[in-house]
């Protein structure tokens, strides 16, 4: 476990661990749950599709591309859970294919019409 304080900025650094020196990560979705074996029944999004769902989550610069880094501010679930653990899907992709979803930046993603 990693103790914070409520409200401290939390910086986190995921790293790609290849041979292929090729290749770039990019932190898709991250959703927090107060129970470590259960991330649908309450959960708060921090990230979804690439896009921000907590004003406090932020993308920070990169010393390589195999290395995402990113952060927000520390918050609990009310006062009944000690504890928030987090889970956070990554995309990997092909470095310079800015076809790919790591290109892409945030994705939003509209309902639409059952006519169009």
């Amino acid at each position: 476990p990693y103790y914070v304080d409520m409200n401290q900025n939390l910086f986190l650094q995921a790293s790609l661990h290849s041979s292929d020196q090729n290749l770039t990560v990019f932190v898709d979705t991250c959703v927090a749950s107060p129970n470590s074996s259960d991330f649908t029944t309450l959960v708060y999004e921090l990230t979804k599709s690439g896009c921000a769902s907590d004003s406090t989550y932020a993308l920070f610069p990169s010393p390589r591309s195999d290395v995402a880094r990113f952060g927000f501010s520390a918050f609990s679930f009310v006062n009944r859970f000690p504890s928030v653990f987090l889970r956070c899907e990554l995309v990997v992709c092909r470095y310079h294919d800015y076809s790919s979803r790591c290109y892409q930046g945030c994705v939003s993603r509209f309902k639409r019409n059952a006519d169009s």
